[in-house]
């Protein structure tokens, strides 16, 4: 395999992620095995088996009938490389720029809520992985840990405060708790805020609908993200709730993602100017995006308000059924106004290649949700350094068969697209 000492170990900023593939192949010399099959619809098996099924409905459940989620899969499909021969890879690198972060690939840790009902850890575990690959994280604000614990595990992960990490925030209709979440994000080192603008509330699914799956309401609970919140603290108290009473418990949780996560309210462009100058305002002028953007009139919108990045996503299907796939989305918005904000992507990316058609097709960054979501609940920590490394490992390999030695030399003439069509899934079982 690669040899470990080959020339463009030391041409590049970053490690040569390919390297793992080597390690993966002589572990068995040593004894040692993978925590688990890396490949997405084996690594999908692993997490139904090792989860609780509330667990398994909650990261594993679409809106409706899924279409969007197959849509988002069959895009992929219809996007096909095109490799190129006899190219010097031996100055390849992955490293790239995020908001002026210099991190190690175009990857990053997507934001997902209630981590807890997936692995003990939490979002703890993703963020310190994060961290010591040096590729951004996210916390959901439907997070179970606190924003505080998070940062400090994201800081610590390699001995110092080095990670970097985004806050998605789910805008809640009363401003004193809003503020406040935005108030802890900028005091712990979250140096950009993500808007999600398509879960006001969440979309029908229907195993989480046949199994009254909803964490908040039962074990759960409130969380910590929410329960050393200030202000909704002081709305407890107002409805005299006391959080540290088992018998409250439930309302509790209730009242925290009821009225201020996903609350069924919604707030329109006029709004939005309030929301981003108080995040200028409380991080010292940070970066503000939208994510959940998948039509050319939101994007040019964005642009319009001074946004300062959108992310291309449909939820990953889980918010519209039957919608578009987010990646056709993604095509139309980079030819609109790619050059006028800086644009991310996520939904439906599965392994390096699909990163690979995302950055062809405009994207300058991309964020990945259920795999490292289901290596969570299959391995913990050890899980989500597995996948994250093998996804690297598999980008990096992409590039130097492909001929692609550079992230600039990924557009539009690297992909041979297929006409849009009905390709059907074989399967329902789609990872």
């Amino acid at each position: 395999m690669s040899d470990p000492n080959n020339p463009n170990i030391n041409q590049r900023s970053t490690p040569q992620w390919s390297l793992y593939q080597r390690e993966l192949f002589w572990a068995p010399n040593e004894g040692k095995h993978p925590p688990f099959n890396t490949h997405p619809d084996k690594l999908r098996e692993t997490a139904k088996e090792r989860l609780s099924q509330s667990g398994w409905h909650y990261a594993s459940c679409n809106a409706g009938l899924s279409w969007t989620h197959y849509a988002n899969r069959q895009a992929f499909y219809r996007h096909q490389i095109v490799p190129r021969m006899l190219v010097d890879t031996e100055h390849r690198d992955t490293a790239t720029t995020i908001f002026g972060h210099r991190v190690a690939a175009p990857i990053g840790f997507a934001p997902i809520g209630i981590n807890r009902i997936y692995h003990a850890t939490g979002e703890l575990s993703p963020a310190k992985v994060a961290a010591e690959l040096n590729l951004p994280y996210c916390l959901s604000s439907a997070g179970s840990y606190s924003i505080e614990d998070v940062a400090r595990a994201n800081a610590n992960a390699n001995g110092g405060d080095n990670g970097v990490r985004f806050f998605q925030l789910y805008w809640s209709p009363d401003d004193a708790v809003a503020l406040s979440m935005l108030r802890r994000a900028a005091q712990n080192g979250y140096t950009a805020c993500m808007l999600t603008t398509d879960t006001w509330q969440l979309g029908w699914r229907h195993d989480d609908a046949a199994h009254g799956n909803y964490a908040f309401y039962h074990e759960h609970g409130a969380g910590d993200l929410g329960l050393n919140d200030p202000a909704f603290l002081d709305r407890l108290r107002e409805a005299k709730l006391d959080p540290r009473d088992p018998k409250d418990k439930y309302q509790v949780g209730a009242d925290w993602i009821d009225k201020h996560i996903w609350h069924g309210h919604s707030f329109s462009w006029k709004r939005l100017p309030w929301l981003m100058e108080n995040w200028k305002k409380l991080s010292g002028g940070k970066p503000f995006c939208i994510k959940g953007i998948q039509s050319v009139a939101d994007a040019r919108k964005a642009v319009e308000m001074g946004v300062d990045g959108i992310v291309v996503s449909n939820h990953a299907g889980r918010q519209v059924d039957g919608a578009i796939a987010s990646l056709d989305a993604l095509e139309k918005i980079a030819e609109a106004v790619g050059d006028k904000i800086y644009i991310m992507y996520d939904s439906g990316i599965r392994g390096g290649a699909d990163v690979f058609k995302a950055l062809a097709l405009g994207a300058k960054f991309v964020f990945i949700g259920r795999l490292w979501v289901y290596a969570l609940g299959s391995g913990g920590e050890e899980g989500v350094r597995h996948v994250m490394k093998g996804l690297l490992a598999d980008f990096d390999i992409l590039m130097n068969v492909a001929g692609y030695s550079d992230l600039k030399e990924i557009n539009r003439d690297a992909l041979d697209s297929l006409p849009k069509g009905a390709y059907f899934p074989f399967t329902t079982e789609m990872a």
